[in-house]
């Protein structure tokens, strides 16, 4: 069945870097769309960023939220079935539980927290 498996969260001060990872199982990535979204205490879940046919190089297509576009970056490794979101110069507003989605399906989520 479907399964999506989040990671990589964790504390980092403002600035930092983390990079998430989403192990998917069950359906290849790379034939479909996937999805980070995020939802911080008290706000509805957004969509953060997208990625069509990740893993095929050219034949990928990404989509950013206005507030992190040129700091995250959305990306796919098909031979390992996984999708990643490099989070670079991060932001307190950036704190959330943040979700990877496909096919209808969420992951558990995993906590970033940006604090000094």
């Amino acid at each position: 069945q479907v399964q999506l498996v989040e990671s990589g969260g964790g504390l980092v001060q403002p600035g930092g870097s983390l990079r998430l990872s989403c192990a998917a199982s069950g359906f290849t990535i790379s034939t479909f769309s996937m999805r980070w979204y995020r939802q911080a205490p008290g706000k509805e879940r957004e969509l953060v960023a997208g990625i069509d046919n990740p893993g095929r190089g050219a034949g990928e297509k990404r989509v950013y939220v206005d507030s992190v576009k040129g700091r995250f970056t959305i990306s796919g490794d098909s031979s390992k079935n996984t999708i990643y979101l490099q989070m670079n110069n991060l932001k307190p507003e950036d704190t959330a539980v943040y979700y990877c989605s496909a096919l209808s399906r969420w992951g558990q989520g995993t906590q970033v927290t940006v604090s000094s």
